[in-house]
């Protein structure tokens, strides 16, 4: 059904209806303009949550990466960062095929109706400029036909009248014949004319309307089918990035199936295995027999112990008669680790201060400045950043650290010797080709990684010697049984010969295997003490009176200045209660004294001194 035959009078309606059309095609050219956003922003948003949720550069990812559900969960980021990806594709391509081509599209759609109205316009107009000029033609012929009957009913008239001269006949006579003349000539222009327009009207609604038209027609057809094309591409963009996004889908499905709760509990082991053996049974101690000795006894002990010829009591400086000087406690003191203490009744928990107090305490008496240093070292540790060889860490986690920095140590040497011998086939090459390049500028070079070779390799026998240690003193079960046989034939001595580690006061393990040391009834002298020697004014300072008794829970090294070495199971004299620093002050004999944990202890004090 043709536009031109069926809709031949209907040109303004046309022009609206048009008009409609490329509007309609503009308001779906915004459609998919702003669906092109919303998947831009969304992509945007899901690529922002992705990277929110990324492990962190830091000891931490290292840490997350072990675990299976962190490894499948960093898989699920991946994958949907590559799912946003996806969006963006839509979006760009929903803006090439889509609202770029029908934007070009809709300044020609406009072009083109524009210039075929322009011709149904300019038709119309000569169409009505013929019709004006027959109708132009008509009156005058009518007016001529009147102004011609008159004359000749007025030439009628005056040949009447006798009174009337022939010369006024006459005249009446030509004037009605020159009338009748115009009549005619305006009859043959009123006719021409009426052809003319009937020929005109004929071709304007039989030919250059019903073709205007049909373009038009045209026109909107390939509107209307270019908007079938693009909601058609509308779809097909959507369908042409499923399989990739079924892709990242079944990829974060995969890695849903990849954790595994079994390896991931294994793992725990590995991250947080100490080396540790378990702690033995405890052997009953008869302190009945350990406490018959009396104070005379003691004293007599005391009388009969030769002094040394020509030196000091070799009695350390913090332990002069000086209420007032706060202990000499090395800071960041905690109670054994949960892998050390048999239970919680054995290790009392301490009431701690904050450790600004702490630090205010030290920094007001110069003499305890090696304490602060203790306190500063203590507190990196805790912080973080433990010593080179790493013996802040449990000797399996000691072990694993070294390993892992062999590891890397041995692949920047790897690095370095490829560099090596990179250059030197480059100095070679201008060796046999001197216009390529001077041999001499690629000595400093090679001098510079021999040397880096060198300090490398000294990282690496460094770090092995350490981990032979490691090695070599990592617990075995003949070890611990020779230990349970000698602590069951020595029932009123404590064996502290164990391959178990503790945490020493400044908050980190120590390896050294602490000296065999045994506790008898009467507390005999150590002549194997180590204690250093300071000047003789320290030689006449009043020795502080025993206010009772106590008992090593855990075995201390105490290597910091100050500390004194216990063994587990050691029984030692209390001379001076925690004054709520988590140190408590003992002496072993006349001339071993020194501050141990609180918490490493069990504390027996005399009636008379808790009453004080």
């Amino acid at each position: 059904m043709s536009w031109g035959s069926e809709l031949w009078d209907q040109f303004d309606n046309l022009e609206k209806h048009t008009q409609w059309g490329i509007e309609y095609l503009e308001k779906y050219t915004k459609f998919v303009k702003e669906r092109s956003e919303i998947e831009t922003n969304y992509a945007k948003q899901i690529r922002n949550l992705s990277k929110k949720y990324q492990p962190k550069k830091n000891s931490r990812e290292e840490e997350e990466s072990k675990y299976t559900f962190c490894r499948a969960f960093l898989t699920t980021l991946n994958e949907l960062n590559d799912y946003a990806g996806q969006h963006e594709v839509i979006a760009e391509n929903l803006t090439s095929q889509i609202v770029s081509e029908l934007s070009r599209y809709l300044q020609e759609l406009k072009s083109e109706r524009k210039s075929h109205f322009h011709d149904g316009r300019k038709a119309q107009q000569h169409i009505e400029s013929s019709w004006k000029q027959l109708e132009s033609s008509k009156k005058r012929f009518e007016r001529d036909c009147k102004e011609a009957d008159r004359a000749q009913q007025y030439f009628e008239k005056m040949d009447a009248d006798i009174n009337v001269t022939k010369a006024d006949v006459e005249k009446a006579r030509q004037q009605a014949q020159m009338r009748h003349q115009m009549a005619s000539d305006s009859k043959s222009d009123y006719s021409a004319y009426l052809q003319k327009f009937n020929q005109e009207q004929n071709e304007h609604y039989f030919t250059i309307i019903p073709n205007i038209f049909q373009k038009l027609q045209d026109m909107e057809e390939k509107r209307i089918e270019r908007i079938g094309v693009c909601m058609t591409t509308f779809a097909d963009v959507d369908r042409q990035v499923l399989p990739i996004v079924g892709k990242c889908l079944d990829g974060m499905t995969k890695a849903a199936e990849s954790i595994e709760p079994k390896t991931d509990s294994k793992q725990v082991v590995e991250s947080y295995k100490s080396g540790f053996e378990p702690p033995g049974d405890v052997e009953f101690e008869d302190y009945g027999q350990a406490m018959k000795r009396t104070a005379s006894e003691t004293s007599l002990s005391r009388e009969g112990k030769e002094k040394p010829a020509g030196k000091s009591k070799g009695k350390l400086w913090p332990f002069i008669k000086n209420k007032n000087k706060p202990p000499p406690a090395p800071p960041a003191t905690s109670p054994p680790s949960p892998s050390a203490v048999p239970n919680d009744s054995q290790s009392p928990k301490q009431q701690k201060e904050p450790l600004s107090h702490r630090l205010n305490d030290f920094m007001a008496s110069k003499p305890k400045m090696h304490c602060l240093r203790s306190l500063r070292r203590g507190l990196s540790l805790k912080l973080g950043s433990g010593p080179e060889d790493f013996s802040h860490l449990p000797p399996e986690q000691r072990r694993k650290k070294l390993q892992a920095k062999l590891d890397e140590l041995n692949k920047d040497i790897q690095k370095e010797m490829d560099q090596r011998d990179a250059l030197t086939k480059m100095k070679d090459v201008y060796v046999k080709n001197p216009q390529m390049g001077d041999p001499a500028s690629v000595d400093p070079r090679l001098s510079e990684i021999s040397q880096t070779i060198e300090k490398l390799q000294f990282e690496v026998q460094k770090f092995e010697g350490w981990l032979a240690e490691v090695e070599e003193r990592m617990p075995s079960k003949s070890d611990t049984q020779r230990r349970s046989l000698y602590e069951t034939q020595n029932n009123t001595a404590v064996s502290n010969n164990c391959a178990q580690d503790r945490e020493s006061p400044d908050g980190s393990y120590t390896e050294e295997q602490n000296s065999e040391t045994q506790v008898k009834a009467n507390i005999a002298p150590n002549p194997t003490s180590t204690t250093p020697e300071f000047d003789d004014e320290f030689d006449d300072e009043e020795t502080l009176p025993t206010i009772g008794t106590c008992k090593a829970l855990y075995p201390f090294e105490g290597h910091n200045e100050g500390t004194i070495a216990v063994a587990e199971g050691e029984l030692l004299f209390v001379i001076e209660e925690d004054k709520g620093d988590g140190w408590t002050r003992v002496r072993r004999n006349e001339d071993e004294e020194g501050y141990v944990p609180t918490s490493y202890v069990e504390v027996y004090l005399e009636t008379n001194a808790k009453d004080s």
